[in-house]
């Protein structure tokens, strides 16, 4: 059996996509052959939200296959087959690593009552990976027609539509616009970029039995369309009609809903896919791929470029960009060094300043109840193991923090392979100097309440207790030394004493906490000074090391650039040949379109 013209035009394409080392556009052109081998017609539906898109495939088939309502969004693709029995499933696709072998997709049976949920996302499955599959005994999809729903499009996100378009494989596309108000600027966008990469774009305006100004935006469309060269074929459907016609059996409103119209047209595609919607079809990849392949040759023309060696000359642009690259990165990572050394100092001071704070504060609590004399040797051992606690936290997030920033600098020169195992090593030195300049708290002198101070001070307390108590008891005729005045005078004596003790325990609480700030003190001002100078060692080190990398990528790319400029290319003759070989399988491919064209 001979083979089809468009079939050697597309093993053609393949193999001089092949020959210029594009082996996307080879599995492209490999993915098109299969698709166009395969009997039957893959239709999809595409379309903004709310616009009819699974109500228009429940009307072709007569049958409730995409679920529909307001509640009801669509979330995985769906694919409608043929089966002698209904049945469902959700397919689970395994993301397609460049280079590896095509992992096979992992079937899930669903029972036809669980479809809506699983279309609607409920039952599992990532929008990118997942699709359901709807199995029906439909004639329609028995001639050999697969009609594929999808999600709803974003207008601010293309990559949306590239996506599906890849997963449908589709070789009719209808675009489905509610014709109740007038086609939108994403609508006209989205048909004109389908344009481009499909030979069937029907634009399917739903609704009509909503509207009775259908027939003027029909027209109003076609010529939108036609303003930006894309003219599809434009019908207006009524799924509501056609559903209700089918209900009783009424051809009259089977005519009015449109879908005898849009029936055809698939019957006619799907009758005409291995002649002409496969030349049209071919036609356009082929242009695409000659497109693709002859502008890097174009590019390189002697015409196109300013001096006759283009070879040489492309290099040297590349070597010259580098360096501009090279340069900016040199900015980039300088500013990302001061920037982070800033910061690092800023927050070791902080953390610094507040550990000790927190040491600080607990001085003060304990010394609002303890009394210095008593609990000394406790206190000055706990600040010093604090103290040096504290030291040793901030140093260990400051090591922590120098490995982050010498990774964040390393990270400018990913581009030319030195990852963050380049970054220089640093070694911190020993700190014992903070223990010889920061010696053990002493304690200071506070004043002591002896036994003979207790004795005159309570022996002043009493004076004044016996005096006014006996001046008192004098009035009923009773002696001014007495019991009672010595009862009280032993009372205010007692009372003094225990004052005067708590004022000089104030005192000396007070003279701890003072001698504690200053303590506290010497030693921020002495570990601060210490970081700062880590700091400004590693600083150093980092811009040492990095300027040293960056004066080697340097000269590397210098001695490249002098490569360039000596090179000679001797690639003229086979360009052209080349060339000549894509305006050859240009003029094959325009032949195909023009035999596929069909309106």
């Amino acid at each position: 059996m001979i083979a089809p013209i468009w079939l050697d035009v597309l093993d053609e394409t393949a193999r001089l996509s092949a020959a210029h080392g594009r082996t996307d556009l080879v599995e492209s052109v490999q993915h098109k052959r299969t698709q166009l081998l395969d009997p039957r017609l893959r239709v999809v539906v595409l379309g903004e939200p709310r616009q009819g898109k699974s109500q228009l495939i429940n009307g072709l088939l007569n049958a409730p296959a995409c679920p529909v309502g307001d509640e009801v969004t669509t979330v995985l693709p769906t694919v409608v087959t043929h089966a002698d029995t209904p049945a469902a499933a959700l397919v689970q696709t395994p993301r397609y690593r460049p280079g590896g072998p095509a992992a096979e997709p992992d079937r899930t049976p669903l029972p036809v009552d669980q479809a809506a949920a699983a279309v609607g996302g409920k039952l599992g499955g990532h929008p990118g990976t997942a699709h359901v599959e709807i199995a029906l005994p439909r004639a329609l999809l028995g001639s050999g027609m697969v009609l594929i729903d999808t999600p709803g499009l974003d207008a601010l996100d293309p990559a949306q539509l590239d996506a599906l378009t890849a997963f449908a494989r589709a070789d009719v596309v209808l675009v489905v616009s509610d014709v109740n108000s007038d086609l939108s600027p994403s609508e006209i966008s989205t048909i004109g970029r389908l344009a481009q990469s499909h030979a069937r774009v029907v634009l399917v305006l739903t609704k009509t039995d909503m509207s009775a100004r259908w027939r003027d935006v029909a027209e109003q469309s076609r010529r939108r369309l036609a303003a930006i060269g894309v003219r599809p074929a434009v019908i207006p459907v009524s799924a509501e009609l056609r559903l209700r016609a089918a209900g009783s059996n009424d051809s009259t409103v089977n005519a009015e809903s449109g879908f005898p119209a849009l029936l055809a047209r698939l019957n006619a595609d799907r009758a005409a896919k291995t002649d002409e919607l496969a030349r049209a079809a071919v036609g356009q990849l082929t242009r695409t791929v000659i497109e693709q392949l002859a502008a890097p040759l174009r590019a390189e023309a002697p015409e196109a470029q300013p001096a006759p060696a283009p070879g040489p000359i492309s290099r040297l642009h590349e070597a010259q960009r580098t360096v501009d690259e090279l340069r900016r990165c040199s900015v980039r990572w300088q500013h990302t060094l001061n920037d982070e050394m800033a910061d690092l100092l800023s927050d070791l001071e902080y953390d610094l300043r507040d550990r000790t704070r927190k040491i600080l504060r607990k001085v003060d609590e304990v010394f609002d109840k303890a009394d210095p004399l008593s609990d000394w040797d406790t206190f000055a051992q706990w600040l010093d193991e604090n103290l040096l606690e504290a030291d040793e936290a901030n140093q260990g997030w400051m090591l922590q923090r120098f490995d982050v920033i010498g990774a964040r600098v390393a990270e400018h020169f990913l581009a030319y392979g030195y990852g963050v195992d380049t970054a220089p090593r640093w070694s911190p030195h020993s700190r014992d100097h903070l223990t010889e300049n920061v010696p053990l708290m002493e304690q200071p002198y506070v004043e002591r309440f002896t036994y003979a101070q207790k004795f005159f001070t309570g022996l002043r307390g009493s004076y004044g207790g016996i005096l006014i108590f006996g001046l008192a008891t004098s009035l009923a005729g009773l002696p001014l030394i007495n019991p009672v005045s010595l009862g009280a005078g032993a009372l205010f004596g007692a009372k003094t004493v225990l004052d005067e003790s708590r004022t000089l325990l104030k005192r000396r609480q007070a003279t701890v906490k003072a001698a504690s700030q200053r303590h506290v003190d010497d030693f921020f001002l002495l570990v601060s000074k210490d970081c700062r100078d880590m700091v400004r060692r590693l600083q150093r080190l980092l811009r040492d090391h990095y300027t040293a990398l960056t004066e080697q990528l340097q000269q590397e790319i210098v001695e490249s650039l002098r490569r360039a400029k000596q090179a000679a290319d001797a690639d003229v003759a086979e360009r052209d040949q080349q060339m000549r070989q894509l305006a050859v399988l240009q003029e094959q491919a325009r032949r195909l379109a023009a035999t596929g064209t069909r309106g």
